[in-house]
């Protein structure tokens, strides 16, 4: 049979509408193995024409949808057959596997990555895909993502790390590797929310250092702590005021800088003093009883009428960001007003003071939700510790209360 031209099909369009009867236009020559069709169907107010790669395979036609005419024209209807269809025809593959053949591009690989971030529900993800696309625009969004050689990716860090930005280029090679290392899993992961395939050799991030992480030591002793304390209960300059009681519940409940930022009241039970967050960094659900202090903070404040504890300054209708918290203690500590301590410091803070206080470091690292990595906790034991957390924290009140009791040091003039 000879191949379809535009005129045909229009012709056969008008014929089915006439006729009311289904009609079939088959494109080249061959016969057997697989062809593109043109399938048309009479409906009540229109033709439908639809074209398909169809093949015989074990006796049998399958045939898999490509697109519909007309927008899908007659020589694009050809490109996607030749490309994604006729070899796996001819290897005996069946078609109903089969997909899109191209290699994906860088851009679809990061918007791919970013979609499973959300899909998984990472809080990461926003900060990712603004940093990617910026990465992506770089590399050349259309380039296959494969084509990407470890030089360009030394190139696009080695600027960011001259100008003294170590945290940020470390950030953008994390992003990067991140980003290749799913793109191989991907490729053979039936789960995957992309339909691409990459075709990637290696990652090209893999072999890039990364920058020495410093681990903190730092913490407060308790006449620093009470100096922070009484100065975010009573700040000498105007501050938004959901910054500085954000940075005391921290202080008296030891959780995570970005939890606290995102309180929200439909994680507040009043009645019980607890905060319950369903999911949280680890990706477990986290329930703590807060100590009557952080008890009383949490109820002296209005949620906004988005329900968050501590909103945003900029954009009442989100929650005050962690990075934002960051910034607020960073201008207080260079104004020489508060201890030199970071948010993440106050989290130390907290679990060597509650050990002073006499808590056990197994109760401390529940109350802090901190993983647990023994088979026991991680597959058996299911008691939520609720009585033994609300005894820690009736002893870590009592011994801020202790503290707040002491006198403020005079400085000298």
């Amino acid at each position: 049979m000879p191949s379809l031209t535009d005129g045909e099909i229009r012709r056969a369009l008008k014929q089915v509408e006439q006729t009311g009867k289904q009609f079939t236009l088959v494109d080249g020559e061959g016969h057997g193995t697989g062809r593109l069709v043109l399938v048309m169907k009479p409906m009540p107010t229109r033709v439908t024409a639809d074209w398909m790669a169809q093949q015989w395979r074990d006796q049998k036609r399958l045939k898999k949808k490509l697109g519909s005419y007309p927008s899908m024209p007659l020589s694009k209807a050809r490109e996607v057959f030749i490309r994604d269809f006729a070899n796996m025809i001819q290897k005996g593959r069946s078609i109903k596997i089969a997909g899109d053949t191209r290699p994906g591009t860088v851009a679809d690989l990061f918007e791919a990555y970013v979609a499973y971030l959300k899909v998984s529900e990472k809080s990461s993800w926003k900060e990712a895909e603004k940093c990617l696309n910026k990465i992506a625009d770089t590399l050349g969004r259309n380039r296959p993502a494969r084509d990407i050689e470890p030089e360009e990716i030394t190139e696009l860090i080695r600027p960011i790390y001259d100008r003294g930005k170590r945290s940020m280029a470390d950030h953008v090679r994390s992003y990067i590797r991140s980003a290749y290392s799913w793109g191989l899993k991907s490729e053979h992961d039936y789960r995957s929310a992309s339909q691409r395939r990459f075709r990637i050799a290696y990652n090209p991030a893999a072999g890039i250092p990364t920058e020495p992480k410093k681990v903190g030591t730092r913490w407060l002793d308790e006449e620093e702590f009470l100096r922070l304390y009484r100065w975010l209960g009573c700040p000498d300059t105007p501050v938004h005021p959901s910054y500085p009681r954000a940075v005391q519940l921290i202080m008296l409940t030891g959780q995570r800088v970005e939890e606290i930022a995102r309180l929200h009241d439909s994680q507040w039970d009043a009645s019980e003093r607890i905060i319950d967050w369903s999911k949280t960094k680890n990706l477990q659900p986290h329930a703590v009883p807060v100590p009557s202090l952080a008890a009383e903070l949490i109820e002296s404040i209005t949620p906004n009428e988005h329900g968050w504890f501590f909103p945003s300054a900029k954009d009442p209708t989100k929650p005050v960001s962690h990075g934002t918290l960051y910034s607020f203690v960073w201008r207080q500590r260079d104004r020489g007003v508060i201890p030199f301590a970071t948010n993440r410091d106050l989290r130390r803070t907290w679990k060597t003071l509650a050990g002073k206080a006499g808590i056990s470091k197994e109760i401390r690292d529940r109350i802090q939700n901190h993983a647990l990595q023994d088979v026991s906790s991680k597959s058996y034991d299911r008691w939520n510790y609720m009585p033994e957390k609300r005894a820690a924290m009736k002893r870590w009140n009592a011994f801020v209360l202790a503290m707040l009791s002491k006198k403020p040091l005079k400085v000298a003039a």
